[in-house]
């Protein structure tokens, strides 16, 4: 979508170790009138899915999944990182390595939200490795629920996630495709 790479050649930041700095827009300060327009696009890509969920992990997937599930007319599970008070003990759960934080979470989803009937579709701010998606397919897949596509705002191309996203059968959508990530030169596919 070349309205947000745009954005992330105005704004986006290379860091050293191939991370992208695209805060200041998409997930610390968010500019909501273009977090609408790529909800507005994902919700156009999956209109005929027959989605009824979709589902993020907090908190950088947050905004665009909620812009997509406004658009679509859906609900927004989050999978938490940490169990709280509130969260029965009846809870699918799955690890997910952070490529940024470069920590493991435990996310977690309670049953009473994601069940069998649900046809999911995971959002997200980024793909890279897959780790995160790899984690929230495992959700899906203990709650005997399926899933209909996997949504990034930006892919980072070179790192293989979506391949091990498809070889599980899922669609794959990214609003950006970085093909290489150097300090001062952004590619896209």
């Amino acid at each position: 979508m070349k309205l947000l790479e745009d954005k992330i050649k105005q704004e986006g930041k290379v860091l050293e170790g191939g991370i992208l700095k695209v805060d200041g827009f998409l997930n610390h300060r968010l500019d909501t009138a273009l977090i609408a327009e790529l909800g507005a696009d994902v919700a156009r890509e999956f209109a005929a899915s027959g989605a009824n969920l979709i589902l993020t992990v907090e908190a950088s997937g947050i905004s665009l999944a909620y812009a997509t599930g406004l658009k679509m007319g859906l609900p927004v599970l989050v999978a938490k990182k940490h169990k709280s008070l509130n969260i029965s003990d009846g809870v699918y759960t799955a690890p997910v390595f952070s490529f940024t934080h470069k920590t493991e979470n435990v996310v977690l989803v309670s049953r009473e939200y994601l069940s069998a009937e649900h046809k999911v579709l995971i959002v997200d701010d980024f793909l890279a490795s897959g780790n995160a998606a790899i984690g929230l397919l495992s959700l899906v897949e203990q709650a005997g629920a399926s899933c209909v596509g996997f949504v990034a705002a930006i892919e980072k191309s070179e790192q293989g996630g979506r391949t091990r996203i498809a070889e599980k059968g899922v669609k794959v959508y990214s609003l950006a495709r970085i093909k290489e990530l150097r300090a001062g030169d952004i590619k896209f596919e």
